[in-house]
């Protein structure tokens, strides 16, 4: 065990006797921490100061947990946040002079499960302590600690307060698109920053796609070489590198998406003969929308009768697994038009000979699948290769020990037919979770914007009156919206035990880094709470007004800290409490 101080068998003894004689009820409002704690004790409000030589102190030698000590020592110091609502100033006669770290297992990997539980307890005698098993959950800790403190001329913090935590969820990601536009590395590593300090541990990397693929990979140079948008719109092996290594120091994984076969337009540009209906116009004129090539603008499937295209995924796979250490490895596998492969004439031949396209999806299943699990991961598919109505494949083709889903179809429906497969699966509903949603068309050429009065009885509704203006997943996914879901909704206790937890995903075609915090912040962050310690309070019931009070709160400090997130309420609603609630 590496601490400098242990916790004495006396404040042990006082750790559990105010854990399990104090209710969560107890909870004061003016602690704002978000995500909230699981259980919180300060049964007698006052704060203490923080001395100006103020340290986090651990003898953990962990290069990861050291940097975020340093990280958090110079945060805690200079953020010099105030709260908008008052705080309490009853005053401990001393100064607090240092966090004490301990942690029970430091070596255990960030990975899908790692125990991420910490302890907290500030006292009014001049010494905090946090616990936790590992690494990731003393981060954890000390994010909860630089929330608690505040103060411009004098940092102060509660005294006297006790907090035990852990997630309900272990999988609480965000799934960023960069292939429809470009992301730059800075914008990444913002991005990854904030989700350390919302407790969520999955950045979901979905690279590549029909637009363009970005990555420059050793063994395949032209497929970044030709289908980026240019040099300066890549990411090379040192960006990745440093990406990777910037998550694991603030505890949060990268898993990398490769989408295939469909979503490789791109690809095309270095290997056209492996891509079926490649640069073709995604809707011909005159066809209806089963018949389309394409589920939007950016065409291009890859076509598996061309033993080609295995040499190229091989290669793919390989440098992916070398340069992604995570142990999940996301294939992708949705929306596969059955247009574009009819459009390729040896795909035409095998279906004029019997063939179907289910059987060609098998086929690459089973071409691909071995060579990811060989790596020794664990695949993850988007719903639809199970799922799709039209081509899909058996389940007794992808094994569920080293098989997750994807869900984005059809809310907790879909969850449900997942888990009752007996599935493993990562919720990111669009009805709930898809942050592009609700934000109109990218389409040009549009007529359907042209009303300039309702539509007629009977029509389509677009403009007007509710309609969908243009957003296939309208309306836009607000943070209540967001933070309402639950994940697990009419799930039996055993399919619950499937459900690993979510990820708000984030499909670029109308945003880039210019517009990336807003549209993302504070809706992720939403999402964050609802996975770590729930929506409800600990009567059971839906969390109401004191939710938007922190998570304003909570807004403000995460602009102070270089974030660009969107505004929620009028800074009068905060000066005002419960106010602006719908009901008080």
């Amino acid at each position: 065990m590496n601490s400098i101080k242990t916790i004495s068998t006396l404040s042990l003894f006082l750790f559990i006797l105010i854990t399990t004689t104090t209710s969560t009820s107890s909870i004061k409002p003016d602690i704002n921490v978000w995500p909230k704690p699981v259980n919180i004790s300060w049964t007698n409000p006052t704060t203490t100061t923080l001395s100006p030589s103020f340290k986090i102190l651990s003898s953990c030698t962990d290069k990861h947990l050291r940097r975020a000590v340093r990280r958090y020592n110079h945060l805690i110091l200079t953020e010099l946040h105030d709260f908008i609502r008052p705080q309490p100033k009853t005053l401990s006669s001393s100064f607090l002079n240092e966090l004490l770290i301990t942690i029970s297992d430091v070596s255990a990997p960030l990975q899908h499960g790692v125990d991420e539980s910490y302890t907290l307890w500030i006292g009014s005698s001049g010494q905090a302590n946090l616990t936790a098993v590992t690494v990731w959950g003393a981060m954890h800790g000390m994010e909860t600690f630089s929330q608690l403190v505040w103060g411009t001329d004098q940092l102060m913090v509660p005294a006297g307060i006790f907090i035990s935590d852990k997630p309900l969820f272990a999988h609480r990601g965000f799934m960023l698109d960069t292939s429809r536009n470009y992301f730059p590395v800075r914008d990444i590593l913002r991005t990854i920053r904030a989700m350390s300090a919302n407790k969520m541990n999955v950045f979901h990397w979905h690279i590549t796609d029909s637009h363009s693929f970005p990555v420059e990979l050793p063994s395949e140079p032209e497929l970044a070489g030709k289908g980026s948008y240019g040099a300066k719109m890549r990411y090379s092996v040192d960006d990745i590198k440093m990406i990777v290594e910037y998550g694991m120091q603030h505890g949060v994984r990268v898993v990398p998406e490769i989408d295939t076969p469909a979503h490789t337009g791109s690809w095309a540009k270095a290997y056209p003969e492996i891509v079926a209906c490649a640069d073709m116009f995604w809707m011909p004129a005159g066809k209806t929308w089963p018949e389309r090539l394409a589920a939007e603008p950016g065409t291009g499937q890859l076509n598996p009768l061309n033993p080609k295209t295995y040499e190229v995924i091989q290669n793919i796979i390989n440098d992916m697994v070398t340069l992604f250490p995570d142990s999940f490895y996301h294939a992708g596998a949705d929306e596969v038009v059955p247009a574009c492969w009819l459009a390729d004439p040896t795909i035409s031949s095998f279906v004029s000979n019997n063939g179907t396209l289910s059987q060609l999806l098998e086929l690459f299943i089973n071409l691909t699948y071995p060579s990811i699990i060989s790596h020794n991961r664990t695949v993850v598919y988007w719903e639809d290769v199970l799922l799709d109505p039209t081509i899909s494949i058996s389940s007794s083709l992808l094994p569920k020990e080293t098989t997750i889903l994807q869900t984005w179809n059809n809310g907790p429906n879909n969850t449900k037919r997942i888990v009752s497969a007996g599935y493993r699966v990562i919720v990111s509903s669009a009805d709930f979770y898809y942050l592009d949603c609700g934000r109109g068309s990218f389409l040009g050429n549009d007529s359907r914007y042209d009303k300039q009065i309702k539509e007629e009885e009977g029509k389509e509704k677009f403009n007007y009156e509710g309609g969908s203006g243009g957003s296939w997943c309208g309306p836009y996914k607000t943070w209540q919206r967001v933070y309402a879901y639950d994940i697990t909704h009419g799930l039996t206790e055993e399919e619950k035990g499937l459900v690993m937890g979510g990820e708000v995903a984030l499909w670029t075609e109308m945003v880039d880094g210019e517009g990336l915090d807003g549209v993302v912040w504070m809706r992720a962050a939403a999402m964050a709470e609802a996975l770590w310690s729930g929506n409800r309070n600990e009567e059971g019931r839906r969390r109401n007004g004191e939710v938007v009070d922190r998570l304003m709160e909570w807004r403000y400090r995460m602009v102070g800290r270089g974030i660009r997130a969107e505004a929620l309420q009028p800074l009068w609603c905060l000066s005002n409490p419960g106010m602006c609630n719908f009901v008080q």
